[in-house]
This record gives structure tokens, C-alpha cells and sequence, in this order.
């Protein structure tokens, strides 16, 4: 009688070129799937929300929670709405195709002022541990908003000059349905929407995540869009990426 360790063992299937190609593309359309519709990837151009996210930091945007509600998604994605506090990824209404991150200070029906650069919402004054402010530097419409007319060279947008007094009530500025108001951490320097009025519920692309990667970015980088600058640039990166990636920032979330 044969031993059982003396039978012959069955062939293991060996996964032929044409099902290894198949399961190449499988993850490949499953990653550009979640890449395309739940998440995208977006480099801080800007020193405006400073010290939450720096100039390099590189984070991936949730697309789906802050999106509009889909009848047949809708008990299985956790949409929500946009919330005071949150920061978010938008299209700016101030320059077409350009993305913006903010961090909502005003959603609708808030009343919204400052008052020697301290926000006052809905007669509160906001406690705000993350935000900078440069301890030099005043401007009486920037820091007193509304309450102080812009002056010449207060870098507001025509539109918004003129939009702003229809809806400013007893001292502050009220925000209206399916818009909201948003403002930067580094409050100082931030061209937000004391400068270009509020943003459009459609313009809100998602709220970051966290970092996946954070480099040592020159300000004005992001602007710099010809070939020789952009090739400059990556001869930089890869010279440089050991020293000058960030690596405490890697994986950090955002909020």
C-alpha cells in the first residue's frame, strides 16, 4: 500500500501571461478609479495657511464626504455637509482654474466680523489656537472686517467691492445660502474671502487628508509654469530629497 507522502502531488497552476496582464490592469483601473473619484492629490502652493500646511506639503484630498449627496451612494458613503472649521480644497472665485485651501470660518446664515483680527461669529468671539499672526504688522480693513471700508491697494476684487454692503447687517457679514466664508491660518498674509467674497458650494472640491509627502518648496514656485522652470525644479527634487524632504511631516493628518 502506497504512503500518503508517496502519491503524486497535483500540479500548482502557473498564471499564464495573459491572466497576469489582466490582474496588472485590474488594479491599475481599481487605483485610477479611487485616484479619479475619491481621492486627489494636491501640492500647498502658498504660505496662507501657515503653520497647519506649509509651502511643499503634499496631500491627498477626499473627494467623496464633502460631496453632493447621490440617491443611490447615499447609505453607503458618509456624505456630510461642509463645516465650520473644516479645511478645504476649492476653485477660487477670484482667479478661474486656480486651487485654493482654506479653512471655513462661515457657513450659511453666520454672521461673521473681526475686530482688531479676532473673528466674532454669531456674536462669539472664536477661539483659534492654529492661527499666525504677525505681531507688526495691522491693517484696518484687513484686521476690522467689515466695519472698515477697503481702501486703494487693499487688493479687493471690483465684484467684491461692490457685493460686500448688500450683505453686512449691524456690523457683520452674512453669509448666504449654498456659500460660505473662509479665511487662512496665517491670517496676515491670506487673500481670502475678505478679499474675494464667499465661496460657491459648487467650487468646493474636498477636504485634505494628510500629507503623504512635504518638500522644501520656494514661495513663488508654483507660478513658475514653463518647461525649463519645471525641469529645473524636479533636477532639484531629486538632488536634493533626502535632505530637504520633510520627513516629520510624512503621513501627518490635517485638521
Amino acid at each position: 500500500m502506497a504512503r500518503k507522502d508517496d502519491l503524486p502531488k497535483p500540479e500548482k497552476k502557473r498564471e499564464t501571461t495573459t491572466e497576469f496582464i489582466a490582474s496588472v490592469a485590474l488594479v491599475l483601473v481599481v487605483g485610477l478609479f479611487i485616484i479619479t473619484f475619491n481621492l486627489q492629490a494636491f501640492e500647498i502652493p502658498s504660505s496662507s495657511m501657515e503653520d497647519t500646511l506649509l509651502i511643499g506639503d503634499h496631500v491627498f484630498v477626499d473627494r467623496v464626504t464633502l460631496a453632493p449627496k447621490t440617491r443611490w451612494t447615499g447609505p453607503v458613503i458618509p456624505y456630510r455637509q461642509v463645516q465650520r472649521g473644516d479645511i478645504v480644497v476649492f476653485l477660487s472665485p477670484a482667479e478661474a482654474g486656480l486651487y485654493v485651501v482654506k479653512r471655513i470660518i462661515g457657513i450659511p446664515g453666520d454672521h461673521i466680523h473681526l475686530r482688531d483680527g479676532v473673528v466674532h461669529r454669531n456674536g462669539q468671539k472664536l477661539h483659534e489656537p492654529y492661527v499666525l499672526h504677525d505681531s507688526a504688522s495691522y491693517n484696518p480693513y484687513r484686521d476690522n472686517f467689515p466695519a472698515v471700508p477697503p481702501t486703494m491697494g487693499a487688493s479687493v476684487t471690483p465684484e467684491w467691492h461692490l457685493l460686500m454692503p448688500n450683505y453686512i447687517q449691524d456690523g457683520n457679514l452674512v453669509v448666504p445660502p449654498d456659500s460660505y466664508f473662509a479665511m487662512g491660518d496665517n491670517r496676515d498674509v491670506s487673500y481670502d474671502s475678505r478679499y474675494w467674497g464667499f465661496i460657491p458650494r459648487e467650487n468646493i472640491i474636498g477636504r485634505p487628508m494628510f500629507i503623504y509627502w512635504s518638500f522644501e518648496t520656494p514661495p513663488d514656485q508654483y507660478r513658475k509654469t514653463s518647461i525649463p522652470d519645471r525641469l529645473m525644479f524636479v533636477l532639484r527634487v531629486v538632488v536634493h530629497f533626502p535632505t530637504q524632504t520633510r520627513w516629520r511631516r510624512m503621513l501627518k493628518m490635517v485638521y
